[in-house]
C-alpha cells in the first residue's frame, strides 16, 4: 500500500483566496466537496464533450428519452455520466454577467445520476449563498486552475482527496468519535485477513462474489476490498467478477460514495440511501463479503420502536437480543449477520470495546454474544492500537465471522494483540508505527510489515505472545445468584412454614462460574469453604457471554525488590562542587 499523499494544497489556496469570512470553517467541506466532484467530472468529460453535444443535437426529439440515455453514454465514451449543455468549467469564467444563468444551465445538463447526487449535496443552498455574497464566479475561476483528470489523480488519489476534505471538515465540525471514516490502512488489514485464504476460492472459473457494507460512508471499504481482489491478488490469469453493494444514512457521504462510483465505473445502482436499522434497502440479498465501521456509542433510541418489533420476529434482523440504546455497533453487527451467503460468508467489522464485554449476563449485549458464539460465527478478534482514527483516539478491535469455518477452526476463537506500537529508540517491536505528522487524531500507521505479521499469525493459528487460542465455551459463565440465610436476633437462622432457611437480601450476592465447570462441584469447593449455610438460587441462573481482552493477554510484572530500589537510588550521584548530593542526604536517612 503506497503511503504517497496527493497534492491537496488546492483546498487550502481556495479556502484562503475565495471562501474565508464567508463561510465557516465547518461549512468549508461542504462546499468544495460538490465543485470537487463536478471538476473531476468536467475533466474528466474534457475531450469528449464535442461527441456528446453532437449525439444530443441529433437525436434529441427523435428518440425516447429512454433511448437517448444510452446513446449518450455511449458518445461519452461508455461513461455513465455526460452533460449535453455547452458550457464547462473554462467557458464559464468567460462571462461574470451571466455567470448565474450559465452555471444553471451546466448543472441542468448533466443525466439524472449527478444531479440526484447534486441534491443529496444540497448544492442550491451553496450556490443560492454563493451567489448572494457574488464568490459564486470565483469559485468557479478558481477550480478552473485545479486539474483532477485522471492523468494528475488516478481513482486512489482521488479517493484520498476526498477523504482529506472529510476529514478537515469534520476536525471543524468537532464530529462524535462514532462518525467519522476508516483510514486506508485499516481497511487494507481487514481485507488482506478475509482474503488470506480465500485466493484458490476466487481462482474458480467464473467465479463471481459480492461485497457489502451497510455503514458504507464515502465508499472507501467496499471499493478497496475490490481493488484489492482484482488488481493485486489476481495480477495474472482470469480474475473473479466482484460486485460492490453499499447503503448509507448520510447524505454527503452517500454524495460521495455515488460520484466515486459513477466516476470509477463502479456499480452505481448498488449504492442506497437510508437508514440501515429501519429501511434495509436490500431486504433480500446476502452477501459473501462484508465490510463495516459502524458508529461507535452512538444513540439509535430513535429507532427504538422499530427495531424493537423486529426483534420479536424469530426470523428477523435482531432476535438475538437488544443493546443499550445508547450504542447501535451490535446492531449492526446483527445485520451483517442476517446477511451473509449462507454457502459461505466473512464479516470484517470495526468496533471498540464495548461489544466485548459491556452488558450482564441475560442482557441484550450479552445474549447476541452467546448467539455469534454458540453459533461458531466468531473467527478472530484483532485489537488496534490506539490513535489510528482521525477522530478519535480511543482503542478499537476488529471482529471477523465465518460461517463456513475450515475444520481446524471450528469451535475456536482467534484472539490476536496487535495493540503495541513500535519504538525504534528502545527497539520495542509492535504493529504500527507513529506518524511523521499527525492527522487528526491519528497518530499512528500500520505499515505493509506490520499487516504482514498479522495475517501470518491468522493464517498460522498458533499461540504465542500476540495471539491466544480458546474453545468459543470458554467465553461462556453461569451467573449465579448466591443466598445466604437471615440470621435472628436469638442467633439462629431464619426459617419458613416448611422448615427451609430464608434468604437475607441484603447478603445476596452473584458468583461467576465458568461454563466448563459443574456448578454443584464449584459451589462446594469454592464457596461454602468461605461462606457457611450459602446455597445458589437454581431459578436465577443466567447465562452470559465475555470477551475480557486485556486480561487474556496480561502480563504480571511483579514489584522489585526495596532492597534493589535502595541500592539504585545510593548509587545515584547528583551533588556538584562540593554540594552535598541527593545521594548523600538519602545515606543519611538510611544509614
Amino acid at each position: 500500500m503506497s503511503t504517497q499523499r496527493p497534492d491537496i494544497s488546492f483546498i487550502f489556496n481556495i479556502t484562503d483566496k475565495v471562501l474565508w469570512n464567508v463561510f465557516k470553517k465547518n461549512e468549508i467541506g461542504d462546499v468544495l466537496l460538490p465543485f470537487v466532484v463536478l471538476r473531476r467530472l468536467d475533466c474528466i468529460l474534457k475531450d469528449k464533450n464535442e461527441n456528446i453535444r453532437t449525439a444530443y443535437e441529433n437525436f434529441k426529439g427523435k428518440v425516447a428519452d429512454d433511448k437517448l440515455a444510452p446513446i449518450l453514454k455511449k458518445a461519452a465514451g461508455g461513461l455513465n455520466f455526460y452533460n449535453t449543455s455547452r458550457h464547462t468549467f473554462d467557458s464559464l469564467k468567460e462571462s461574470t454577467k451571466t455567470i448565474d444563468i450559465d452555471f444553471h444551465n451546466y448543472i441542468n445538463g448533466f443525466n439524472p445520476i449527478v444531479i440526484e447526487i447534486l441534491e443529496n449535496f444540497q448544492f442550491e443552498k451553496i450556490i443560492a449563498r454563493l451567489q448572494k455574497n457574488k464568490l459564486l464566479y470565483e469559485m468557479v475561476k478558481a477550480m478552473c486552475d485545479v486539474d483532477l483528470s485522471l492523468d494528475k489523480y488516478d481513482n486512489q488519489n482521488m479517493g484520498y482527496v476526498f477523504e482529506e476534505l472529510i476529514r478537515i471538515s469534520n476536525e471543524q465540525s468537532n464530529e462524535t468519535a462514532g462518525e467519522h471514516f476508516t483510514p486506508r490502512d485499516v481497511i487494507e488489514l481487514m481485507y488482506k485477513v478475509v482474503f488470506s485464504t480465500e485466493k484458490e476460492e476466487l481462482s474458480q472459473p467464473g467465479i463471481i462474489r459480492t461485497i457489502y457494507d451497510p455503514t458504507l460512508g464515502t465508499g472507501g471499504m467496499v471499493n478497496l476490498a475490490k481493488n484489492y481482489i482484482v488488481d493485486e491478488l489476481f495480477v495474472t490469469g482470469p480474475k473473479p467478477t466482484i460486485f460492490t453493494y453499499g447503503q448509507e444514512i448520510n447524505e454527503q457521504s452517500y454524495a460521495i460514495a455515488k460520484a466515486e462510483a459513477l466516476i470509477s465505473g463502479g456499480d452505481v445502482d448498488n449504492i442506497k440511501h437510508g437508514n440501515t436499522l429501519t429501511n434495509d434497502r436490500f431486504p433480500d440479498k446476502k452477501f459473501h463479503y462484508q465490510f463495516a465501521n459502524p458508529p461507535y456509542g452512538v444513540t439509535w433510541a430513535k429507532d427504538y420502536d422499530f427495531v424493537n418489533n423486529e426483534s420479536t420476529n424469530p426470523a428477523g434482523r435482531f432476535y438475538a437480543g437488544l443493546p443499550a440504546k445508547s450504542d447501535g455497533q451490535l446492531l449492526f453487527l446483527q445485520h451483517m449477520i442476517s446477511k451473509m451467503e449462507a454457502s459461505g460468508g466473512k464479516i470484517a467489522v470495526v468496533t471498540n470495546g464495548s461489544p466485548l464485554f459491556s452488558g450482564s449476563a441475560g442482557g441484550g449485549e450479552s445474549d447476541i454474544r452467546k448467539f455469534i458464539l454458540e453459533s461458531d460465527l466468531l473467527d478472530c478478534i484483532i485489537s488496534l492500537p490506539k490513535d489510528m482514527f482521525y477522530n478519535t483516539g480511543i482503542g478499537t478491535y476488529i471482529w471477523f465471522l465465518d460461517n463456513n469455518k475450515p475444520v481446524h477452526r471450528r469451535g475456536k476463537v482467534q484472539l490476536i494483540n496487535a495493540s503495541d506500537v513500535e519504538d525504534k529508540r528502545t527497539g520495542k517491536i509492535g504493529f504500527a508505527t507513529p506518524n511523521k505528522r499527525s492527522l487528526g487524531n491519528k497518530r499512528n500507521e500500520i505499515l505493509e510489515h506490520h499487516i504482514d505479521a498479522v495475517v501470518d499469525m491468522y493464517t498460522h493459528f498458533e499461540e504465542s505472545e500476540y495471539s491466544k487460542i480458546f474453545d468459543n465455551e470458554f467465553f461462556g459463565y453461569y451467573s449465579v445468584p448466591v443466598e445466604r440465610p437471615t440470621l435472628e436476633k436469638n442467633g439462629e437462622f431464619k426459617k419458613d412454614k416448611k422448615g427451609e432457611l430464608v434468604a437475607d437480601s441484603k447478603k445476596r450476592s452473584t458468583e461467576r462460574i465458568p461454563l466448563s465447570d459443574d456448578i454443584r462441584t464449584y459451589f462446594t469447593e469454592n464457596i461454602l469453604p468461605h461462606v457457611d449455610h450459602a446455597w445458589p438460587d437454581a431459578n436465577k441462573i443466567k447465562i452470559g457471554y465475555e470477551i475480557n481482552f486485556s486480561k487474556y493477554f496480561y502480563n504480571y510484572v511483579p514489584l522489585r525488590a526495596s532492597a534493589d530500589i535502595k541500592e539504585e537510588i545510593l548509587n545515584l550521584e547528583f551533588g556538584k562542587n562540593g554540594e552535598k548530593g541527593i545521594s548523600d542526604l538519602i545515606k543519611e536517612l538510611f544509614v
